[in-house]
């Protein structure tokens, strides 16, 4: 049984991510944990008397009650979109901390296997790709993420992206959602390979591609190499022309990863808002 981590502000964007998680393990066994965090800061740190006597009534009425009552409502939400599934049981856990310190003893203590967190797509005049809050949980917390999109719709997957420079080596062991996503859906592996400029690959990258190409071989895979001056440009057009329903990307692989993901600026990405990202953590 997978134990699946939903961290959940009780908006719209977090509901979506919810409501593709559901789908996405309509056929596995899972626990879903459904994680509200009570952003503690040094605001709110400074705003709560530390009087023994009244410290726990404030903490109790001004986040704790709101809050579980939020995570019920949560629960019949789900009972009332989705069918009884007797593959799927719900806990809710409602903490205040720092987000990243919450999120990792949720991680640890539970055993969480996969985070799944909605995130919105770009905005305002310096078009983020993706929120603080789901890039500091794909960089600083050491758990594999899935990475929901504001207008992601959970559809079966058929062509799933594999970003890599192929500098790094993956274990088996980091792969191996990839397989699980290839098997159950009988999905297509787009392995592909972005440079600024034309290059022919290093021993070590050669390597590394004939150890991919050897793990992957029972599936359906193909292996693409492209020149682009912006890697998140060419990383886009791929997408599209490809039809990808799932970008698949390692934290390992962090100075491509953020050419993809961590630009300040985006212009024109559509690809962002639409199509989930897995990161895996070794």
């Amino acid at each position: 049984m997978k134990s699946i981590l939903l961290p959940t502000d009780f908006s719209e964007n977090s509901w979506n991510a919810i409501e593709y998680a559901l789908n996405y393990f309509s056929n596995t066994a899972c626990t879903f944990y459904l994680l509200h965090v009570n952003p503690l800061t040094q605001v709110t740190i400074s705003e709560i008397d530390y009087n023994y006597s009244t410290t726990p009534i404030l903490a109790e009425d001004l986040y704790t009650k709101p809050a579980k009552k939020k995570l019920n409502e949560l629960l019949k939400k789900i009972a009332s979109r989705f069918s009884n599934n007797a593959k799927h049981a719900f806990y809710t856990i409602n903490d205040t901390d720092f987000f990243i310190d919450a999120v990792r003893n949720q991680v640890k203590e539970k055993k969480i296997d996969l985070i799944v967190m909605g995130t919105k797509g770009a905005s305002g005049l310096k078009k983020l790709i993706i929120g603080s809050n789901t890039a500091d949980i794909i960089t600083k917390v050491k758990c594999n993420t899935l990475v929901i999109p504001e207008n992601a719709k959970f559809k079966a997957l058929k062509q799933i992206a594999f970003p890599t420079d192929l500098l790094q080596f993956y274990g088996v062991t980091t792969l191996e959602p990839i397989l699980e996503n290839l098997e159950q859906f009988k999905a297509s592996l787009k392995i592909v390979h972005i440079n600024k400029k034309e290059l022919n690959l290093n021993k070590d990258q050669e390597k590394n591609k004939d150890f991919l190409e050897d793990y992957f071989s029972n599936f359906n895979h193909s292996f693409s190499f492209l020149t682009n001056t912006k890697i998140e440009a060419g990383i886009e057009r791929f997408v599209e022309s490809k039809n990808i329903d799932m970008i698949v990307m390692i934290a390992k692989n962090l100075n491509y990863f953020q050419q993809i993901l961590f630009h300040n600026k985006v212009e024109e990405i559509s690809y962002q808002t639409d199509v989930p990202f897995l990161v895996l953590h070794e």
